[in-house]
Parts: structure tokens; C-alpha cells; sequence
């Protein structure tokens, strides 16, 4: 190489695999599509590699490049780890926290507790990432992670919070015209709420049902997809017994099924002295504590 490559190549590069287009990465980049492609024109000639090919369904990333994108990606976290860092000094109460959760958590549980948190600490900008990728962390992709899965890297803070119970609830107005299920038989006879194309190959707590995507009526991957059927009372759906309680709905078989999700709250070591990331730590564990205690 002449020369290194500035950091704004590589930015590209990375908004260009995941948009799959010149157009695409420059509407996501807020540059021109001329820039988008003189800087992989550049990015190309300085690493000696081709980087994309041109097919019907727009640009595809090469094999090289492939190769080459876990290494964008952790620039592009340091970048953001680096701009979160300078937005505020350690001990200040202002700057930005990122905080990545599921999307159920993330959607349903936490607007709620960083509205609270916005009221006290109005200066610290939160970012929120829906994700369950346990590596964000460690990837400096966020500052704090809710997760379902103990983290067992040493370079991490663990807290953990509780456990949340989930099993089948209905809305009142769907029991009220089509009946209460009484048995796990009279349960298959309605109209079920599950994944789509993401199979499972567990079985019902305390029968040899086989779990199947037959076995749904409304077919959904994403856990607020089949949230929102249940509380419009597509049928009988499972999920968090806090969130059916908040939302009015009622639980159809109980103690059928116990399915359960243990809550850890996580940080990275360096960051357990900066205010503002040990601010909305806190914070947060007093009310997902509190939130998972409601479902009792």
C-alpha cells in the first residue's frame, strides 16, 4: 500500500455491504453516489482487491470482502465507543449511553424506565440497539446490555436481576367469544400464535408435544409481532406474565407451561467508573427489578 487508507473509505465500504448499493449507502452516508463510488473506487486500488461485482440484485460483496467486514464493523464501534466517550468527562452527568436489549425488552419494558431516567438526568443522550448478539460489549457496540444469557467474559459486569415467568395468556375479549381452554387439548383446538420460519425444536413443559410451525394459526419470527396479534386477540399466545398483567391480558391454562428467562444487566469493566454509564446501570436495574417482581 502507498498509503493507508483514510477511515472514511472503510465507512463506506461497510454502508455499501449493507445496503447493497451505491444509492443506498449514500442516502444511509448523507454523501452523493459519485463520492460513495470514488471512495471504493480508492478503497480498491489501495488494498489491491476487488471488493464488489455488479449483479440484478445490486452490488455483492466479494469473498475478500466478506472477509474484510468483521474488521469495518469493529472499527465502526470504536468510532462510535470513541464519539460516546468524548461526548461527556467520566464523572459529568451529560454525554451519550448506548444500551442494547431485545427487541421485547427493548420495545416493551425500557421506554418506560428511560423516560424516568430522561426526567432526572436530562443532559445524557440514550441510544438504544435491539439486538441479542451477547459479543456487543465486548465489540463496543453499546455501553450497558439487558440480556436473557449470563455473560461469562471476565471483561464484563453481571448483575442479575430476577427471572421472568412466560406461559399462555389470551385477551379477554377473544375468551369471552371463543371460550376458555380448559386441557392442552381443547388448547390445540384454537387458534395458536408462533414462529414463522425460525424453527423450535422443543417440546411443551410436561408433554411429549413436539413444538411445530404447524401448529400456529398467525406465524411470526419477531416476538412483537406475535405480541401485537395477542393484544389484538388473534388467540392464545405465550409471553411474559409482567407484560400480560400491564396489558389487561389473562392467563389461559396456568401452570401448564413455566417457561423462564433469567435478566442480567451488563457493562464492561472500563466503564464502571464513568458517571453517566453507571448512572443509567443503576437505574435501570431498579426498575427491571421492579418490573419483573410486578408479574407476582
Amino acid at each position: 500500500m502507498a498509503s493507508e487508507p483514510g477511515w472514511e473509505l472503510y465507512r463506506t465500504f461497510l454502508a455499501v455491504v449493507r445496503e447493497r448499493s451505491l444509492s443506498g449507502a449514500a442516502r444511509a452516508l448523507g454523501l452523493t453516489q459519485p463520492t460513495i463510488g470514488r471512495h471504493i473506487d480508492q478503497l480498491e486500488q489501495a488494498l489491491g482487491a476487488t471488493l464488489f461485482t455488479r449483479s440484478q440484485a445490486g452490488l455483492s460483496a466479494t469473498p475478500h470482502a466478506h472477509a474484510l467486514v468483521p474488521h469495518a464493523e469493529a472499527m465502526a464501534n470504536a468510532a462510535g465507543a470513541f464519539l460516546r466517550a468524548a461526548s461527556g468527562e467520566d464523572q459529568e452527568e451529560r454525554g451519550a449511553v448506548r444500551v442494547t436489549a431485545s427487541e421485547m425488552i427493548g420495545i416493551e419494558v425500557l421506554p418506560a424506565a428511560l423516560t424516568a431516567f430522561r426526567e432526572q438526568h436530562p443532559r445524557i443522550i440514550v441510544e438504544v440497539v435491539l439486538s441479542n448478539r451477547s459479543e456487543d460489549l465486548l465489540r463496543r457496540a453499546a455501553d450497558i446490555a439487558v440480556r436473557m444469557v449470563k455473560p461469562t467474559q471476565t471483561a464484563l459486569i453481571a448483575k442479575k436481576l430476577g427471572v421472568l415467568h412466560l406461559g399462555f395468556h389470551a385477551h379477554p375479549r377473544y375468551l369471552k367469544m371463543q371460550g376458555t381452554p380448559r386441557t392442552l387439548a381443547e388448547l390445540l383446538h384454537h387458534p395458536l400464535i408462533g414462529f414463522d420460519r425460525i424453527p423450535s425444536t422443543g417440546r411443551l413443559p410436561r408433554t411429549n408435544f413436539p413444538i411445530t410451525r404447524d401448529l400456529f394459526s398467525y406465524r411470526c419470527d419477531s416476538d412483537i409481532g406475535q405480541y401485537s396479534a395477542l393484544r389484538a386477540g388473534f388467540g392464545v399466545g405465550v409471553c411474559q406474565n409482567a407484560l400480560a398483567k400491564r396489558d389487561g391480558l389473562l392467563p389461559v391454562l396456568p401452570g401448564a407451561i413455566d417457561f423462564q428467562l433469567g435478566v442480567w444487566l451488563v457493562m464492561h469493566k472500563d466503564l464502571k467508573s464513568t458517571r453517566r454509564v453507571r448512572l443509567l446501570f443503576d437505574h435501570l436495574a431498579t426498575h427491571l427489578t421492579a418490573y419483573i417482581a410486578s408479574e407476582r
